[in-house]
């Protein structure tokens, strides 16, 4: 008897593994197709993703540019203006000690007005050698202040200016305008473009008012051409009918043609 004759007479199941396999191998085959399904559905989520982050990069990237752009253009401003500061600074650094040597400037012309006139005229004699030394003296301290960017301000003869002069009495006078410089006390300075000391002045009253600046002489007459324009505007409308020319129709009135 062959095994198989055995196994049939004692009631073995011989194939009852094989339709699990192929359930298993039917299920499975049935199975497999959904993972493609779910890929295709994950797809355009992720590729929205992925635009929404690039869109979010774009936008920082722009930010941070921006930013940028700011920043240096601020230290640029900030760099140019310590430099103008600086260069400002040291420009003016030696006003304290210019405006202390005026005071020596002031003493030599003072002690040269007190020499007597023989020695200012050119004599021998020790006092006309002081003289010179004191002349030599001071054209060499003027000499050296200009170096500097000292310069004396022109006062005689000039209308006061509040900003340069400084009026210490008035002298009546009425043949020269009101205001005009008339005695220099004291000579005033400017360094570089800068007041360094006023100048103390006589003024002169009684007179004619001053003539106007030539800026505000010529500033004037530009409004002219503009007053005439508006002038010239309602005036044509007004000769039109002297000339015998129909006025032209406002702008919505009603024209009538039969006439």
């Amino acid at each position: 008897m062959t095994e198989s004759e055995r196994k049939a007479e004692e009631g073995e199941p011989e194939a009852a593994a094989e339709p699990t396999s192929e359930t298993g191998s039917e299920t499975g085959s049935e199975t497999e197709p959904a993972s493609p399904l779910v890929e295709e559905d994950a797809i355009p989520t992720v590729e929205a993703e992925e635009e929404d982050t690039v869109a979010a990069l774009v936008a920082e990237v722009a930010e941070l540019k921006d930013k940028l752009l700011r920043q240096t253009a601020e230290t640029e401003n900030v760099r140019r203006r310590l430099q103008r500061d600086k260069q400002e600074a040291l420009k003016h650094a030696s006003a304290p000690l210019l405006r202390d040597l005026l005071a020596v400037s002031d003493n030599l012309e003072r002690a040269l007005a007190s020499l007597p006139e023989e020695a200012a005229a050119g004599a021998e004699g020790p006092i006309a050698q002081l003289a010179a030394g004191l002349e030599l003296t001071r054209k060499e301290l003027a000499t050296v202040m200009e170096r500097h960017g000292v310069t004396p301000i022109e006062a005689e003869g000039q209308i006061l200016d509040p900003h340069s002069h400084e009026a210490m009495f008035e002298i009546p006078d009425p043949s020269v305008p009101s205001g005009t410089i008339l005695q220099v006390v004291e000579t005033g300075y400017r360094l570089h473009d800068r007041l360094l000391r006023a100048a103390r002045v006589g003024v002169a009253k009684g007179g004619p008012p001053p003539a106007p600046a030539p800026e505000t002489a010529e500033a004037e007459p530009q409004p002219a051409p503009e007053a005439a324009a508006e002038a010239e505007t309602p005036s044509g409308p007004t000769n039109g009918p002297a000339n015998g020319a129909a006025e032209p129709p406002e702008p919505g009135s009603h024209v009538d043609t039969e006439a």
